[in-house]
């Protein structure tokens, strides 16, 4: 039996969120938060509209699932995000304590993994969820941009 929410329905939505980015210009990271089957945050990068360079989509999304909870912890919650968390990001998922991490594209120069930033103990790691299509619109992200200038 086939559920209809599972990491792969839950993370084409972290892709639309990524669209979303790549069509303003924003490095394409999307991201959202679920809770029991509930989408409770969605997000991307914003770092070039804000003129914020932490205003990572995972940042976005925990801020916004914070406030949806009205509490700081994401226990009980999964994030799903197109690309492996950096440093920063990391270290806010650590404090949030959320229970799961799912990622589609690692991040081999600054994700969490390469830079050994640790996670809370409790989290769930789950790789590689609708990786080559993350990575497709990262490429091409970079491609295009690369061509413009």
């Amino acid at each position: 039996m086939i559920l209809p929410y599972d990491d792969t329905y839950f993370m084409k939505k972290a892709l639309q969120e990524a669209e979303i980015a790549f069509e303003k210009g924003e490095v394409p990271v999307g991201a959202v938060i679920v809770i029991q089957d509930r989408i409770i945050a969605r997000a991307h990068n914003l770092t070039e509209q804000l003129n914020d360079v932490t205003a990572h989509a995972e940042m976005q999304a925990i801020t916004a699932a914070a406030n949806f909870l009205g509490g700081k912890y994401l226990k009980d919650c999964t994030l799903y995000v197109t690309l492996e968390p950096c440093q920063m990001c990391a270290g806010a998922l650590y404090w949030s304590q959320i229970s799961k991490i799912v990622y589609a594209a690692k991040d081999p120069e600054r994700g969490c993994g390469v830079m050994g930033t640790t996670l809370h103990p409790k989290t769930v790691i789950n790789r590689g969820v609708l990786e080559a299509e993350a990575s497709e619109l990262l490429k091409r992200f970079f491609i295009q941009k690369r061509n413009l200038n």
